[in-house]
């Protein structure tokens, strides 16, 4: 079946505990059916004092399971707490949005 959207919002709040989480998958077309597509936006303590390459790799370490199913994974942001500046809609909790076929 592969890996859910649900799979990886838990894994990556078991274990970076973010202040802030946005997750989208995408639904490929038929023809890249060879896994699931997800963009992260977090924010979290745990990144402190690592640089970015350093925050996208404990990305992919939370994700070391699913990564087995996930055809392309963007991290669009990985920011500390101090770092991130949300806007109106975005609250300091923790938040998803619903799977967007595209």
């Amino acid at each position: 079946m592969g890996v859910t959207k649900e799979q990886v919002e838990a894994s990556l709040t078991s274990k970076l505990n973010p202040v802030h989480l946005f997750l989208k998958s995408y639904k490929l077309s038929f023809f890249y059916s060879c896994g699931a597509s997800f963009a992260v936006e977090i924010v979290s303590e745990e990144f402190e004092g690592k640089r970015l390459l350093e925050r996208h790799r404990m990305v992919n370490a939370a994700l070391e399971e699913e990564m087995k199913e996930i055809h392309a994974l963007s991290i669009k942001k990985a920011h500390t707490p101090q770092q991130w500046n949300p806007t109106p809609q975005d609250s300091p909790t923790t938040t998803t949005t619903p799977t967007t076929d595209a």
